[in-house]
């Protein structure tokens, strides 16, 4: 049985312009990157924030050369010089940002992947949305392919929102809001409706 089985046919059930989606994309192939731990996918978030998965790609190979091929640790990452992350090509502010996600991790403000694993979805927003730079879509990507968790919905993340708008035909896509109250039928398959808003055919 295909480990999202589950989720899909719960969905399947709720909604038909769900399953007809379902049926055309198949199975969810929702890849997760649990060997990785929230210091590591927060600072991997942030790569790729506004930026296409390319031009993320680029950057990531750009900082991970200049630790020498590796993901630094906090500390190597707390002690980079500022105009050396520059070169890589983050913006000043995410320079900022990720700086401050190592000093959190140095701090104890920033799990690791034991404690995060026994904290809820809630509790983890709302401490790590405390660092600059950090808003809920950022932890709420690491909540979905970070710690596996099932029932998130970003409703803020266009591409959501304009799945949604596809699905249903609609003139405009949902607000934050409104998705998220329509979301709540999906509990508790939320990420795995996520998946699938994300790839509905344009």
């Amino acid at each position: 049985m295909h480990r999202y089985q589950q989720a899909q046919t719960f969905l399947s059930e709720q909604d038909p312009d769900f399953a007809k989606l379902i049926a055309e994309i198949g199975d969810c192939q929702l890849i997760l990157k649990s060997e990785r731990d929230p210091y590591e996918a927060l600072v991997r978030a942030v790569a790729y924030q506004q930026l296409s998965t390319k031009a993320g790609d680029a950057i990531l190979a750009k900082f991970k050369a200049h630790f020498g091929g590796k993901f630094p640790t906090p500390e190597q990452l707390a002690h980079a010089e500022f105009d050396a992350l520059r070169a890589c090509g983050f913006s000043g502010r995410k320079v900022e940002t990720t700086k401050g996600i190592a000093q959190g991790a140095l701090t104890g403000l920033v799990p690791t992947l034991a404690q995060a694993e026994h904290m809820c979805d809630e509790d983890l927003i709302e401490r790590l949305v405390a660092l600059k730079g950090i808003g809920r879509w950022t932890v709420e990507m690491m909540l979905i392919f970070t710690l596996q968790r099932p029932d998130i919905l970003p409703v803020d993340d266009f591409g959501v929102r304009e799945g949604y708008k596809r699905l249903k035909s609609l003139t405009d896509a949902p607000t934050p809001k409104a998705l998220a109250e329509i979301g709540l039928a999906w509990q508790p398959y939320r990420t795995v409706a996520s998946w699938y808003l994300w790839r509905v055919p344009k």
